[in-house]
């Protein structure tokens, strides 16, 4: 029997903080389940397999948690029910949806299932997407836009770990991973967000608004307070309370997407000030400095280092 399935294996794993997701079985005794995982950066991947059973994270799994962690859990076979919030989501294979560790959530499957599920620390997350806390339990479909490309794509991660992909591709493919994801709840409407505050919204709608305009030399704060119909001061106000200003996020948004370039094959026979160019950036002199500052080496180091050039 593959010890995977073995109660006393799952019960290891369950207490282990990489896999909080699966909190505890409402019967232990007739739970039958199994995890493997990989890392992605900072970020973890698992599939999950269990039959018909009760998941609960309770207020006791809540205040043992180290670190605010979100989960995209993406349904592989069978059906899920998934309550967090006082929202339910009902998802099938290729569905996924959020869930946020530091409150309280159930899942039901309802048969034999295999899930994945994507573990993302928040402070990462909320880089890409402005409140993920209202985004729980939001059904996302797999048949259109974005959810199919993000559905597809960790589907496709998955199966090629199992064939040896190499290391360091997981790094390279975290930032398309998170990109994804901010585009897939991008499209939300206003109206499934109903738990988010009128400055929860505006934030939202500011950093959508960025991710779409990045690549533009062009793009400021002004310019996007002037885009979202708010004054400069209320824009610099809705973000008060983040780790970043509007002008650091942006630029930090670009020196990242600047970064993947570097380290891709497939811009191996471009230049630093075209791949620079691309992501906003107007000075090359401008550049460099900045990317110095954030990565302690100059870009030409960097694609060094990482592709060997």
């Amino acid at each position: 029997m593959d010890p995977r399935r073995k109660l006393a294996f799952w019960n290891d794993r369950v207490s282990e903080s990489l896999t909080p997701l699966i909190s505890e079985p409402v019967d232990v005794r007739d739970f039958n389940g199994s995890i493997s995982q990989v890392s992605i950066d900072d970020m973890s991947l698992a599939e999950v397999y269990s039959d018909a059973q009760t998941v609960r994270h309770s207020q006791y799994h809540v205040s043992r948690t180290k670190q605010p962690t979100i989960f995209l859990q993406l349904q592989l076979d069978g059906d899920s029910l998934t309550r967090q919030d006082g929202r339910e989501s009902i998802l099938h294979a290729g569905d996924f949806a959020l869930l946020d560790s530091t409150r309280r959530y159930e899942i039901k499957f309802t048969g034999s299932n295999r899930m994945l599920v994507l573990s993302i620390p928040d402070r990462t997350l909320r880089r890409q997407v402005g409140c993920p806390e209202t985004l729980v339990a939001v059904p996302m479909p797999c048949d259109r836009g974005a959810n199919k490309l993000l559905s597809q794509l960790l589907r496709g991660y998955w199966s090629e770990c199992y064939r040896g992909l190499e290391r360091h591709t997981g790094s390279r493919i975290s930032g398309v991973i998170l990109d994804l994801i901010a585009a897939a709840y991008a499209d939300v409407p206003q109206a499934m967000v109903d738990r988010s505050s009128l400055g929860t919204a505006h934030r939202m709608r500011i950093l959508n608004y960025i991710h779409a305009h990045l690549h533009d030399p062009e793009l400021t704060p002004t310019r996007v307070a002037v885009a979202c119909r708010i004054t400069s001061r209320y824009l610099h106000l809705v973000f008060s309370d983040q780790e970043e200003t509007v002008a650091r996020y942006i630029l930090r948004r670009r020196l990242e997407g600047c970064a993947r370039s570097l380290q891709s094959s497939a811009h191996r026979n471009r230049s630093v000030t075209a791949i620079a160019f691309d992501h906003g950036f107007n000075s090359p002199t401008h550049f460099g400095r900045v990317f110095r500052e954030k990565f302690n080496m100059t870009p030409r180091e960097f694609r060094r280092e990482k592709v060997g050039e």
